[in-house]
């Protein structure tokens, strides 16, 4: 990284509303860069990836891109990791802070349904 852009992504990291907006895309690039290593690994070009499944390269460009509006369907994504000798595993990690919230809030409404 260029020492200009370390100055830009440390004082923009430094305003909080980018910090959290950031924050909140960190798990989505993590598994964009998967997507993007496992193709490098592969050796296939997005046109040869999207030849193997039946798609076309624009297709598997949008796949590829962080753009919010083109969220693949898991369907997709196996054909994709297939046609890469890949295979897609899906899994829910517990998030404690979040599931306290959420459990927090789950055993107030059942107490006020037992109370009532």
């Amino acid at each position: 990284m260029t020492s200009t852009l370390k100055q830009f992504r440390s004082r923009a990291l430094a305003r909080s509303e980018v910090k959290k907006a950031y924050d909140n895309l960190a798990e989505e690039f993590v598994f964009l860069d998967e997507v993007l290593k496992a193709r490098a690994g592969s050796g296939l070009t997005q046109a040869e990836v999207a030849a193997r499944i039946g798609t076309t390269q624009s297709a598997i460009a949008r796949l590829e891109s962080a753009e919010p509006k083109h969220s693949p369907s898991i369907a997709t994504l196996q054909k994709y990791a297939k046609a890469l000798g890949y295979k897609v595993e899906v899994r829910l990690v517990k998030n404690a802070r979040r599931c306290t919230t959420v459990s927090t809030a789950h055993r107030t409404k059942a107490a006020v349904r037992r109370s009532a």
